[in-house]
């Protein structure tokens, strides 16, 4: 039986300081409008009919460089959420951070404003990896974004890191890997380089290890966090403790997308139905409509409903129950028995007593697996 799934938001801030050549996500270059934040709470008006009497758990903001945010604008969206929101007593609200735009006093005041986890944007601390990946920073000003964002109070730190980079050998994977290990936070996220469409990287694609020398540095950097104690809990995700919102995503939780080119994901139980939302892409236009009072979301249903919470849920490391399964998609765990059985006689997928997890033949080999219930 479909039930309402616990509620997250998700707010994008689009500007950044410079277009990486890897990135794919919707970040601009160029001057900062002041009408944004005024923008985002308009758009969250238009989003609270999906609350259904629902608190907010955790909220993610992220970009572009959110931590580009003057202090006033953070406090003026925070006092727009809540006004408007309900928030758990133990929510987790995270910061997307640049190291190259970090500064002790402004970061001090975003943690006063309500903000207690920052997912810091390293990718590498080797000075000639983060010149090739077109990062503003250098690995010193990494090292020391992170020292001092513990210093003024930020105990929940992720640290994005990247492997699979171009001359990178096993070597220098491990010892960047050690080196985010050695500042001890709570969070690393640790995935590798891949060439998106639409990115420079795309268009002159850079010479990159050979595949059986990334897939040796997935496996020995695994091994490497799970040794210095982070748990992996999802495909690229190790942590001391997880992250609220990245789980809320890979269980398919509902989330409210608010910003240009924001997603969100609704469960209605008045239609007993489940649908995306997706804002205007370019912020000017996504200004535009707000400024003419026309600013809303692009509703899409979707249709196949079990594939996608099993794109989603594969991902964990642990499996979901047949439960969850059922409250989240409002299907029978039975529909998918033919599906299921093909996927446990190919050694991919166990299935104990109705909890359904990845192999580690599946996990290694997820593509493979989620194709099945496609």
């Amino acid at each position: 039986m479909l039930e309402l799934p616990p509620l997250s938001l998700y707010i994008h801030y689009p500007w950044c300081v410079k277009k990486c050549p890897y990135c794919d996500f919707n970040s601009h270059e160029g001057e900062i409008q002041t009408d944004y934040i005024k923008a985002l709470l308009k758009d969250l008006d238009n989003e609270l009919k999906y609350l259904q009497n629902r608190k907010i758990h955790s909220i993610f903001i992220g970009g572009g460089t959110p931590s580009l945010m003057s202090v006033s604008d953070i406090l003026e969206l925070f006092d727009g959420l809540k006004k408007r929101l309900s928030l758990t007593k133990s929510i987790e609200i995270t910061l997307e951070v640049n190291p190259g735009t970090f500064e002790v006093e402004k970061f001090a005041q975003f943690r006063e404003a309500g903000i207690n986890r920052l997912s810091i944007g390293v990718q590498s601390f080797n000075n000639d990896q983060l010149k090739f990946l077109g990062r503003i920073h250098n690995g010193e000003e990494a090292t020391r974004a992170i020292s001092e964002a513990k210093k003024v109070g930020f105990d929940n730190i992720n640290i994005d890191l990247m492997y699979g980079l171009k001359s990178q050998t096993i070597e220098l994977c491990m010892e960047d890997l050690m080196n985010a290990i050695n500042l001890s936070p709570s969070h690393i996220s640790f995935y590798q380089l891949t060439l998106e469409p639409n990115t420079l990287f795309s268009k002159f694609p850079p010479k990159l290890p050979l595949e059986e020398k990334i897939w040796e540095m997935g496996e020995k950097g695994a091994a490497l966090l799970i040794e210095n104690g982070f748990r992996q809990y999802e495909v690229s995700a190790y942590g001391e403790r997880s992250s609220l919102h990245n789980i809320n995503y890979w269980e398919f939780g509902d989330y409210i997308g608010i910003g240009a080119g924001a997603h969100g994901k609704i469960t209605d139980m008045n239609s007993k139905s489940i649908f995306r939302t997706l804002k205007p892409k370019s912020p000017n236009d996504y200004l535009i409509k707000f400024q003419s009072n026309a600013l809303d979301s692009n509703i899409k249903k979707i249709d196949n409903v079990a594939f996608e919470f099993m794109l989603n849920s594969l991902r964990l490391k642990d499996g979901f129950s047949s439960q969850l399964f059922e409250s989240r998609t409002g299907q029978a765990i039975d529909n998918l028995k033919p599906k299921l059985e093909k996927a446990i006689n190919l050694g991919l997928l166990i299935n104990n007593d109705n909890w359904i997890k990845p192999s580690e033949k599946g996990f290694n080999f997820l593509n493979d697996l989620q194709e099945i219930f496609l």
